[in-house]
């Protein structure tokens, strides 16, 4: 009797097996073929919208948008540089301040220009796929998966981003400026664009560097765009000190100030002390400290020299400034005749 149950208990167990498995063998069969039907209506759809009218007024739609895109972009960007330029015209003289004011508008104008490329651009894009998505969920699920996966790629866009509003808030520098812009890149030159992302520098020889903003470890700002060196002669004799004075006429075109005579001092035993200026360009050290100094004992001759001569930089403001921030104490301690050396 026993035997008798557990064999019925057997078979049916069997039968259910066989069942279950059937099933999963039809349900196998059956996914790849509902697979194969969606992709099949996707791929009608497609060709049905491709070859439909709707397709062709998508189209005509997103060129009509691409052109008000770019005429907007067009008058927006001559439009605003005249809105901040007017008001120059109103000024015959141009002094420190509205230097300063003109580099602030020309630093705006660039930053509204590279602003309103990446806006409009965006806006363009985001009007097209809005057409041509009717539905927007999976478009906006799209576009959100499509923004993480360009968040991890575009990290260096972001950095260069934000390093340019802290230039441009910190006011580090502006378009006119003459700057150093430290290794790794080395670039020295005038700003002649800032942007958001990028700094445009072109250098002295002609050559444009485009630097991103999140790449610059350090930058030298030469607020006045010139460097003003003194250079100071001890010579034996005063006609050692003439053919020197004619001297300093001899490339002159590449000085933003000619070397001249600022000071003439003669001692008691017919020493002569000279003290030379000359005003050069930023990065341009060479020209007084090698070609001057060169010239100027080519011209006095070993014989009629006392001492080498000595070359240093100063410029009166700036030293007007460190003084007032020096205590009293070191103020009385400076020399009297400071003032009158520089």
């Amino acid at each position: 009797m026993r035997g008798m149950i557990f064999a019925l208990i057997q078979e049916e167990t069997t039968s259910n097996l066989a069942d279950a498995a059937g099933d999963a063998a039809k349900d196998v069969a059956r996914e790849p073929r509902s697979l194969f039907n969606g992709m099949s209506d996707f791929l009608e759809a497609t060709y049905g919208y491709l070859t439909g009218p709707n397709f062709i007024g998508d189209i005509l739609a997103s060129v009509i948008v691409v052109f008000l895109g770019l005429l907007a972009y067009r008058v927006l960007t001559r439009g605003v540089p005249k809105v901040l330029r007017w008001r120059r015209r109103q000024r015959d003289f141009l002094d420190a301040e509205a230097v300063a004011r003109i580099k602030r508008q020309d630093t705006a104008i660039t930053l509204t220009r590279n602003a309103l490329r990446y806006l409009i651009f965006t806006i363009v894009v985001l009007v097209v796929v809005s057409i041509f998505i009717k539905n927007p969920l999976p478009g906006v699920a799209g576009a959100t998966i499509l923004a993480a996966v360009l968040g991890f790629g575009a990290q260096s866009f972001l950095r260069d981003v934000i390093a340019g509003f802290s230039i441009v808030f910190e006011g580090q520098y502006s378009v006119g400026d003459f700057v150093e812009i430290s290794p790794p890149q080395g670039v020295a030159g005038i700003v002649e664009e800032l942007g958001l992302r990028m700094t445009k520098v072109r250098s002295l020889s002609g050559e444009v560097s485009y630097i991103p903003n999140g790449a610059i470890q350090g930058v030298t700002n030469y607020i006045s765009g010139r460097q003003r060196f003194n250079v100071e002669v001890q010579l034996s004799d005063a006609g050692a000190a003439e053919n020197v004075l004619k001297s300093l006429d001899e490339a002159t075109e590449l000085y933003l100030n000619p070397p001249r005579l600022a000071e003439r001092n003669e001692t008691d035993d017919g020493r002569v002390r000279l003290r030379i200026v000359a005003g050069i360009l930023p990065s341009m050290d060479w020209l007084v400290e090698e070609h001057l100094v060169q010239r100027i004992k080519a011209a006095a001759g070993e014989e009629s020299l006392a001492a080498e001569p000595l070359v240093y930089k100063v410029d009166q403001t700036n030293l007007r400034r460190v003084r007032d921030l020096l205590p009293q104490e070191a103020e009385r301690n400076l020399p009297k005749e400071a003032d009158k050396k520089l």
